[in-house]
């Protein structure tokens, strides 16, 4: 019994999900909505921030992500369960591809809080906080949860038969 028991541990150990970027250092309390409120405090903050993608331009040396802000969840991915935070610009150096960063497709970034960015949603102003990004994770669209659960246990059976 405690040999099954070990095992079910290191199982369960092994089925658990670690965060795919490094959130180590980052304030989980300084949302983009706190950031924005008190720009000044939080420019040069280490952050991990994530949400749904909005828009992606590919800049002359850099991509400009528009991204709905949600929470984090414990493994790095945006919650879409709880309400959305404020719509933050993810700036990352280089290229990404933005038939890959579409619309729709979550993300997850950590870097640096570089101040704010005047913009418009719609046709109304609007005040991004811009996140300049050191790391950045699109979640596969496979693993975007649809019923919130991150666990999943299958069994099938194959059978082939000859003609």
């Amino acid at each position: 019994m405690r040999f099954a028991t070990f095992c079910l541990a290191i199982f369960l150990a092994a089925c658990a999900s670690t965060p795919p970027i490094e959130m180590a250092g980052v304030d989980p309390t300084l949302t983009p909505d706190r950031a924005l409120s008190n720009v000044d405090a939080a420019r040069g903050r280490r952050v991990g921030w994530g949400g749904a993608i909005v828009n992606t331009k590919n800049l002359k040396d850099a991509t400009e992500i528009e991204v709905l802000g949600y929470p984090l969840a414990k493994d790095g991915r945006p919650d879409l369960r709880a309400s959305p935070q404020h719509r933050f610009l993810l700036v990352r150096q280089g290229y990404l591809e933005a038939a890959d960063y579409r619309n729709g497709r979550l993300v997850s970034a950590v870097g640096t809080v570089a101040g704010t960015r005047n913009g418009m949603v719609g046709e109304a102003p609007y005040v991004y906080p811009v996140l300049h990004a050191d790391e950045i994770y699109l979640w596969p669209v496979e693993q975007e949860r649809r019923d919130g659960s991150n666990v999943n246990f299958g069994i099938g059976v194959g059978v082939i038969f000859g003609r």
